[in-house]
Protein backbone atom coordinates (compact mmCIF):
# COMPACT_ATOMS: atom_id res chain seq x y z
CA UNK A 1 0.00 0.00 0.00
CA UNK A 2 1.17 3.64 -1.47
CA UNK A 3 1.10 6.87 1.77
CA UNK A 4 -2.13 8.24 2.07
CA UNK A 5 -3.21 10.97 0.18
CA UNK A 6 -5.18 13.70 0.47
CA UNK A 7 -6.60 15.92 -1.81
CA UNK A 8 -5.31 19.17 -2.23
CA UNK A 9 -8.61 21.33 -2.01
CA UNK A 10 -12.15 20.11 -0.60
CA UNK A 11 -15.07 20.09 -2.70
CA UNK A 12 -17.07 22.80 -2.80
CA UNK A 13 -20.69 22.86 -1.80
CA UNK A 14 -22.10 23.50 -5.00
CA UNK A 15 -21.45 19.69 -5.89
CA UNK A 16 -23.95 18.83 -3.56
CA UNK A 17 -26.29 18.15 -6.19
CA UNK A 18 -23.63 16.98 -8.69
CA UNK A 19 -23.78 12.75 -9.46
CA UNK A 20 -21.44 11.36 -10.95
CA UNK A 21 -20.81 8.82 -13.74
CA UNK A 22 -24.30 8.19 -15.15
CA UNK A 23 -26.52 10.48 -12.67
CA UNK A 24 -27.56 11.95 -15.70
CA UNK A 25 -28.19 8.78 -17.48
CA UNK A 26 -32.24 8.87 -16.62
CA UNK A 27 -32.78 12.06 -18.51
CA UNK A 28 -31.85 10.26 -21.49
CA UNK A 29 -34.78 8.71 -23.84
CA UNK A 30 -35.44 5.09 -24.49
CA UNK A 31 -33.64 3.99 -27.86
CA UNK A 32 -35.23 4.93 -30.58
CA UNK A 33 -36.59 2.39 -33.51
CA UNK A 34 -33.65 1.43 -35.73
CA UNK A 35 -34.02 2.71 -39.60
CA UNK A 36 -33.22 0.13 -42.34
CA UNK A 37 -29.76 -0.43 -42.98
CA UNK A 38 -28.06 -0.92 -46.07
CA UNK A 39 -26.13 -3.99 -46.14
CA UNK A 40 -22.45 -4.29 -45.38
CA UNK A 41 -19.92 -7.34 -46.02
CA UNK A 42 -18.42 -6.60 -42.66
CA UNK A 43 -16.12 -8.56 -41.11
CA UNK A 44 -14.26 -9.92 -43.61
CA UNK A 45 -11.68 -10.97 -41.45
CA UNK A 46 -11.58 -12.25 -37.45
CA UNK A 47 -12.71 -9.20 -35.08
CA UNK A 48 -10.37 -7.85 -32.28
CA UNK A 49 -11.69 -6.10 -29.12
CA UNK A 50 -9.01 -4.98 -27.10
CA UNK A 51 -9.82 -4.28 -23.54
CA UNK A 52 -7.93 -2.21 -20.65
CA UNK A 53 -9.48 -4.37 -18.21
CA UNK A 54 -7.45 -7.69 -16.53
CA UNK A 55 -8.72 -10.98 -17.22
CA UNK A 56 -11.80 -12.46 -14.73
CA UNK A 57 -13.01 -8.85 -13.71
CA UNK A 58 -16.93 -7.53 -14.64
CA UNK A 59 -16.17 -5.57 -17.90
CA UNK A 60 -13.94 -8.59 -19.43
CA UNK A 61 -16.70 -11.03 -18.51
CA UNK A 62 -19.12 -8.41 -20.86
CA UNK A 63 -16.47 -8.39 -23.24
CA UNK A 64 -15.85 -12.32 -23.61
CA UNK A 65 -20.31 -12.47 -23.50
CA UNK A 66 -20.56 -10.20 -26.22
CA UNK A 67 -17.46 -11.79 -28.29
CA UNK A 68 -18.85 -15.09 -28.48
CA UNK A 69 -22.29 -13.65 -29.85
CA UNK A 70 -20.93 -11.90 -32.48
CA UNK A 71 -18.87 -14.59 -33.72
CA UNK A 72 -21.98 -16.67 -34.18
CA UNK A 73 -23.84 -13.92 -35.91
CA UNK A 74 -20.92 -12.94 -37.72
CA UNK A 75 -19.21 -16.18 -38.42
CA UNK A 76 -15.60 -14.61 -38.14
CA UNK A 77 -13.62 -15.69 -34.39
CA UNK A 78 -14.17 -12.32 -32.31
CA UNK A 79 -11.20 -12.10 -29.92
CA UNK A 80 -10.61 -10.59 -26.27
CA UNK A 81 -7.03 -9.52 -25.94
CA UNK A 82 -6.53 -7.86 -22.73
CA UNK A 83 -3.98 -5.23 -22.00
CA UNK A 84 -4.66 -4.05 -18.94
CA UNK A 85 -2.08 -1.61 -16.93
CA UNK A 86 -0.60 1.98 -17.35
CA UNK A 87 -3.92 3.88 -17.05
CA UNK A 88 -5.35 2.16 -20.38
CA UNK A 89 -2.54 3.85 -22.27
CA UNK A 90 -1.34 -0.07 -23.32
CA UNK A 91 -4.67 -0.73 -24.48
CA UNK A 92 -4.98 2.50 -26.36
CA UNK A 93 -1.96 2.22 -28.05
CA UNK A 94 -2.31 -1.20 -29.35
CA UNK A 95 -5.57 -0.39 -30.97
CA UNK A 96 -4.38 2.93 -32.53
CA UNK A 97 -1.78 0.90 -34.38
CA UNK A 98 -4.50 -1.81 -35.60
CA UNK A 99 -6.66 -1.72 -38.44
CA UNK A 100 -8.98 1.36 -38.71
CA UNK A 101 -11.97 -0.59 -40.80
CA UNK A 102 -13.85 -1.67 -37.79
CA UNK A 103 -11.54 -5.60 -37.34
CA UNK A 104 -10.40 -3.54 -34.26
CA UNK A 105 -12.31 -2.58 -31.64
CA UNK A 106 -11.63 -1.57 -27.90
CA UNK A 107 -13.74 -1.18 -24.52
CA UNK A 108 -13.47 1.77 -22.64
CA UNK A 109 -14.86 3.32 -19.28
CA UNK A 110 -16.25 6.57 -18.47
CA UNK A 111 -12.61 7.25 -17.16
CA UNK A 112 -10.93 6.90 -20.31
CA UNK A 113 -13.56 9.07 -21.92
CA UNK A 114 -14.61 11.72 -19.71
CA UNK A 115 -12.36 11.90 -16.53
CA UNK A 116 -8.38 11.51 -18.13
CA UNK A 117 -8.58 14.34 -20.63
CA UNK A 118 -9.47 16.57 -17.30
CA UNK A 119 -6.67 14.78 -15.09
CA UNK A 120 -4.06 14.85 -17.82
CA UNK A 121 -2.03 17.51 -19.11
CA UNK A 122 -0.98 15.77 -22.15
CA UNK A 123 -2.44 12.46 -23.33
CA UNK A 124 -1.24 9.79 -25.75
CA UNK A 125 -4.50 9.73 -27.32
CA UNK A 126 -7.61 12.32 -28.12
CA UNK A 127 -11.08 10.76 -27.46
CA UNK A 128 -12.36 13.42 -30.64
CA UNK A 129 -9.78 12.21 -33.15
CA UNK A 130 -8.90 8.69 -32.14
CA UNK A 131 -12.47 7.04 -31.69
CA UNK A 132 -15.81 6.47 -32.99
CA UNK A 133 -17.35 5.78 -29.62
CA UNK A 134 -20.23 3.29 -31.34
CA UNK A 135 -22.29 2.23 -28.20
CA UNK A 136 -22.57 1.85 -24.39
CA UNK A 137 -22.07 -1.34 -23.10
CA UNK A 138 -23.42 -1.21 -19.70
CA UNK A 139 -23.47 1.43 -16.67
CA UNK A 140 -23.18 0.14 -12.77
CA UNK A 141 -24.03 2.09 -9.65
CA UNK A 142 -21.21 1.70 -6.73
CA UNK A 143 -21.94 0.67 -2.66
CA UNK A 144 -20.54 2.18 0.13
CA UNK A 145 -18.39 -0.82 1.64
CA UNK A 146 -17.25 -1.86 5.21
CA UNK A 147 -15.25 -4.45 7.01
CA UNK A 148 -18.41 -7.02 7.94
CA UNK A 149 -17.92 -6.13 11.73
CA UNK A 150 -17.36 -2.19 11.13
CA UNK A 151 -19.52 -0.31 13.47
CA UNK A 152 -20.95 1.55 11.30
CA UNK A 153 -24.27 0.39 10.85
CA UNK A 154 -26.04 2.94 8.63
CA UNK A 155 -24.76 6.41 6.69
CA UNK A 156 -25.71 8.54 9.40
CA UNK A 157 -23.21 6.86 11.94
CA UNK A 158 -20.50 7.19 9.70
CA UNK A 159 -20.70 10.48 8.59
CA UNK A 160 -21.36 11.46 12.41
CA UNK A 161 -17.79 10.15 13.27
CA UNK A 162 -16.22 11.79 10.00
CA UNK A 163 -17.78 15.53 11.55
CA UNK A 164 -16.46 14.39 14.90
CA UNK A 165 -12.88 13.63 14.40
CA UNK A 166 -11.94 15.24 10.97
CA UNK A 167 -9.11 13.57 9.09
CA UNK A 168 -9.64 10.37 11.52
CA UNK A 169 -12.19 7.92 8.89
CA UNK A 170 -10.27 7.09 5.42
CA UNK A 171 -11.25 5.93 2.19
CA UNK A 172 -9.38 4.04 -0.50
CA UNK A 173 -9.22 3.88 -3.92
CA UNK A 174 -6.78 2.63 -6.84
CA UNK A 175 -5.59 5.80 -8.23
CA UNK A 176 -5.92 9.99 -8.27
CA UNK A 177 -8.92 10.50 -10.48
CA UNK A 178 -11.03 7.28 -11.39
CA UNK A 179 -14.74 7.20 -10.20
CA UNK A 180 -13.83 5.51 -6.53
CA UNK A 181 -11.66 8.51 -5.45
CA UNK A 182 -13.70 11.54 -7.05
CA UNK A 183 -16.81 9.49 -5.70
CA UNK A 184 -15.65 9.89 -2.55
CA UNK A 185 -14.39 13.58 -2.14
CA UNK A 186 -17.89 14.08 -3.33
CA UNK A 187 -19.42 12.72 -0.37
CA UNK A 188 -16.76 14.87 1.47
CA UNK A 189 -17.74 17.73 0.04
CA UNK A 190 -21.91 17.10 0.58
CA UNK A 191 -21.22 16.27 4.66
CA UNK A 192 -18.93 18.56 4.73
CA UNK A 193 -16.19 16.24 6.53
CA UNK A 194 -12.91 15.96 5.99
CA UNK A 195 -11.16 12.10 5.19
CA UNK A 196 -8.24 10.92 4.18
CA UNK A 197 -7.73 9.17 0.68
CA UNK A 198 -5.68 6.18 0.85
CA UNK A 199 -4.06 4.49 -2.42
CA UNK A 200 -3.87 0.68 -3.40
CA UNK A 201 -2.55 -0.42 -6.18
CA UNK A 202 -4.81 -3.10 -6.78
CA UNK A 203 -8.36 -3.46 -6.61
CA UNK A 204 -8.43 -6.98 -4.24
CA UNK A 205 -5.84 -4.98 -2.29
CA UNK A 206 -8.25 -2.12 -1.71
CA UNK A 207 -11.08 -4.17 -0.50
CA UNK A 208 -8.92 -6.92 1.45
CA UNK A 209 -7.82 -3.47 3.40
CA UNK A 210 -11.38 -2.51 3.83
CA UNK A 211 -12.28 -5.87 5.39
CA UNK A 212 -9.11 -6.34 7.13
CA UNK A 213 -10.61 -3.06 8.96
CA UNK A 214 -7.55 -0.72 6.96
CA UNK A 215 -9.85 1.61 5.56
CA UNK A 216 -13.46 2.84 7.00
CA UNK A 217 -14.76 2.51 3.83
CA UNK A 218 -14.53 2.55 -0.20
CA UNK A 219 -16.82 2.42 -3.13
CA UNK A 220 -17.43 -0.51 -4.79
CA UNK A 221 -19.77 -2.53 -7.40
CA UNK A 222 -20.95 -5.77 -7.10
CA UNK A 223 -18.55 -6.56 -9.74
CA UNK A 224 -15.26 -5.59 -7.90
CA UNK A 225 -16.37 -5.62 -4.00
CA UNK A 226 -18.93 -8.69 -4.65
CA UNK A 227 -17.08 -11.64 -4.38
CA UNK A 228 -15.42 -10.71 -0.79
CA UNK A 229 -19.16 -9.46 0.05
CA UNK A 230 -20.61 -12.50 -0.71
CA UNK A 231 -17.49 -14.14 1.33
CA UNK A 232 -18.91 -12.40 4.45
CA UNK A 233 -16.03 -10.53 4.65
CA UNK A 234 -17.43 -7.21 3.88
CA UNK A 235 -20.84 -5.54 3.83
CA UNK A 236 -22.65 -3.08 1.75
CA UNK A 237 -23.58 -0.61 3.63
CA UNK A 238 -25.54 1.87 1.08
CA UNK A 239 -25.75 1.94 -2.46
CA UNK A 240 -25.12 5.74 -3.98
CA UNK A 241 -28.11 5.07 -6.24
CA UNK A 242 -31.38 6.97 -6.91
CA UNK A 243 -33.38 4.24 -5.79
CA UNK A 244 -32.63 0.32 -4.31
CA UNK A 245 -31.35 -1.88 -6.56
CA UNK A 246 -33.85 -4.69 -8.08
CA UNK A 247 -30.69 -7.46 -6.68
CA UNK A 248 -30.18 -5.78 -3.48
CA UNK A 249 -33.56 -5.11 -2.12
CA UNK A 250 -32.32 -5.06 1.62
CA UNK A 251 -29.34 -2.01 1.12
CA UNK A 252 -30.90 0.96 1.55
CA UNK A 253 -29.71 3.93 -0.66
CA UNK A 254 -27.51 6.35 0.95
CA UNK A 255 -30.18 8.95 1.32
CA UNK A 256 -32.22 6.26 3.08
CA UNK A 257 -29.10 5.28 5.39
CA UNK A 258 -28.91 9.10 6.76
CA UNK A 259 -27.05 10.13 3.86
CA UNK A 260 -26.83 13.18 1.80
CA UNK A 261 -29.86 13.62 -0.62
CA UNK A 262 -29.05 12.82 -4.35
CA UNK A 263 -26.24 10.89 -3.70
CA UNK A 264 -25.04 8.94 -6.78
CA UNK A 265 -22.11 7.33 -8.32
CA UNK A 266 -21.95 5.35 -11.49
CA UNK A 267 -19.83 4.14 -13.73
CA UNK A 268 -20.23 3.30 -17.57
CA UNK A 269 -18.96 1.30 -20.27
CA UNK A 270 -18.30 1.48 -24.32
CA UNK A 271 -17.28 0.17 -27.33
CA UNK A 272 -15.34 2.31 -29.58
CA UNK A 273 -14.28 1.69 -33.55
CA UNK A 274 -11.34 3.70 -34.79
CA UNK A 275 -12.76 7.19 -35.86
CA UNK A 276 -12.89 7.22 -39.46
CA UNK A 277 -14.30 3.51 -39.50
CA UNK A 278 -17.28 3.46 -42.29
CA UNK A 279 -20.42 4.63 -41.01
CA UNK A 280 -22.48 1.34 -42.18
CA UNK A 281 -19.64 -0.41 -40.72
CA UNK A 282 -20.04 1.27 -36.78
CA UNK A 283 -23.99 0.74 -37.27
CA UNK A 284 -23.60 -2.96 -37.86
CA UNK A 285 -21.49 -3.38 -35.00
CA UNK A 286 -23.82 -1.17 -32.48
CA UNK A 287 -27.06 -2.95 -34.14
CA UNK A 288 -25.31 -6.76 -33.92
CA UNK A 289 -23.36 -5.60 -30.03
CA UNK A 290 -27.08 -4.58 -28.93
CA UNK A 291 -28.53 -8.05 -30.07
CA UNK A 292 -25.86 -9.70 -27.76
CA UNK A 293 -26.54 -7.95 -25.32
CA UNK A 294 -30.83 -8.84 -25.35
CA UNK A 295 -30.14 -12.29 -25.38
CA UNK A 296 -31.36 -14.00 -22.11
CA UNK A 297 -27.69 -15.40 -20.95
CA UNK A 298 -26.69 -12.00 -20.88
CA UNK A 299 -28.86 -10.17 -19.09
CA UNK A 300 -28.67 -12.74 -16.58
CA UNK A 301 -24.54 -12.23 -16.16
CA UNK A 302 -26.18 -7.95 -15.74
CA UNK A 303 -28.07 -9.31 -12.97
CA UNK A 304 -24.79 -11.46 -11.56
CA UNK A 305 -22.44 -8.15 -12.01
CA UNK A 306 -24.99 -6.01 -11.13
CA UNK A 307 -25.00 -4.00 -14.71
CA UNK A 308 -27.82 -2.55 -16.34
CA UNK A 309 -28.51 -2.14 -19.34
CA UNK A 310 -28.04 1.81 -21.40
CA UNK A 311 -30.11 1.84 -24.77
CA UNK A 312 -29.43 5.04 -26.08
CA UNK A 313 -29.20 6.46 -29.87
CA UNK A 314 -25.54 7.17 -31.19
CA UNK A 315 -26.39 10.54 -31.14
CA UNK A 316 -28.34 10.92 -27.09
CA UNK A 317 -25.15 8.84 -26.04
CA UNK A 318 -23.00 11.80 -27.63
CA UNK A 319 -24.81 14.10 -25.66
CA UNK A 320 -24.47 12.10 -23.01
CA UNK A 321 -20.61 11.97 -22.66
CA UNK A 322 -20.33 15.09 -23.27
CA UNK A 323 -21.98 15.96 -20.35
CA UNK A 324 -20.19 13.95 -18.81
CA UNK A 325 -16.68 15.04 -19.87
CA UNK A 326 -18.39 18.44 -18.55
CA UNK A 327 -18.93 17.11 -14.95
CA UNK A 328 -15.89 15.38 -14.34
CA UNK A 329 -14.18 18.58 -15.71
CA UNK A 330 -15.87 20.32 -12.52
CA UNK A 331 -15.22 17.96 -10.08
CA UNK A 332 -11.72 17.00 -10.85
CA UNK A 333 -10.93 21.04 -10.87
CA UNK A 334 -12.87 21.60 -7.75
CA UNK A 335 -10.64 18.66 -6.13
CA UNK A 336 -7.42 19.65 -7.06
CA UNK A 337 -6.58 16.24 -8.82
CA UNK A 338 -4.05 15.93 -11.18
CA UNK A 339 -1.88 12.84 -12.48
CA UNK A 340 0.65 15.06 -14.41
Amino acid sequence: MQHALRSSQPLTRRLAALALGLGAAGALLPAQAQSTAPAVQFPTKPVRIITPFPVGGGPDGVARLVADKLSRMWGQPVVVENRPGGNGFIAIDAFKRGANDGHDLIQLDAVHIAAYPHLFKKLPYDVAKDFDIVLPLFKTYFFVNVATNSPYKDMGALIADAKAHPGKLNYGSWSVGNPVHLGSALLESMTKTDMTHVIYKETTQLYTGVANGELSFALGTSATAGPLQRAGKLRFLAVAAPKRLANFPDVPTVAESGGPAGYEVTGWNAIAAPKGVSPAVAEKIKRDVEKALAEADVKEKFVSFGYEAFPTTREQFKQFMDGESTRFADVIKKAGASLD
